[in-house]
């Protein structure tokens, strides 16, 4: 797999971001998701949050394990705003994607969300999870360079919902 040029880090970035923004005018936690292909520029699909347990990166994964050959999403990217959560790093492993690319850390939304009954967030890295699996998944992130950014549609939401 080719690695990720910066610009299309920050450019896949902010595509997710807009599709947590775009979930948060719904009334959903302002997460966001992309599939990448092989060739990093194609995204292949997108998904907002939908709920407590459909989260942007599952419903993603499942949604791409269902549509598309595991050999061809060992070479995919799935590009998040947030560090994946145990759940949603278990759904990328199972699914067979082969790299994740997030803008800020489990840690960062803990801080924004605090005890929200509906973000009670795990403190298991993403890397951890993985690195207890058989195949190897690559991970990129976060960049803190977009931190403020990926951060944004989080302010004073948590406060409100």
């Amino acid at each position: 797999m080719a690695p990720l040029t910066p610009e299309q880090i920050a450019r896949h970035l902010r595509r997710a971001n807009a599709v947590a923004e775009r979930a948060a005018s719904m009334g959903r936690h302002p997460f966001g998701a992309l599939l990448v292909a092989p060739d990093g520029e194609t995204v292949l699909a997108e998904q907002g949050n939908i709920d407590t347990v459909n989260h942007a990166e599952s419903t993603l994964a499942r949604t791409a394990a269902a549509n598309y050959p595991g050999a061809y999403l060992a070479q995919c990217t799935l590009v998040t705003t947030f560090e994946p959560c145990a759940m949603c790093a278990g759904t990328v492993y199972w699914a067979g994607i082969g790299r994740v690319l997030y803008g800020a850390e489990e840690a960062e939304l803990l801080a924004l969300t605090g005890d929200h009954p509906e973000n009670p967030t795990l403190a298991l890295p993403c890397r951890e999870v993985f690195a207890r699996g058989q195949r190897a998944v690559e991970v990129v992130g976060p960049v803190p360079a977009l931190r403020d950014e990926m951060t944004a549609p989080h302010l004073g939401f948590w406060d409100r919902s």
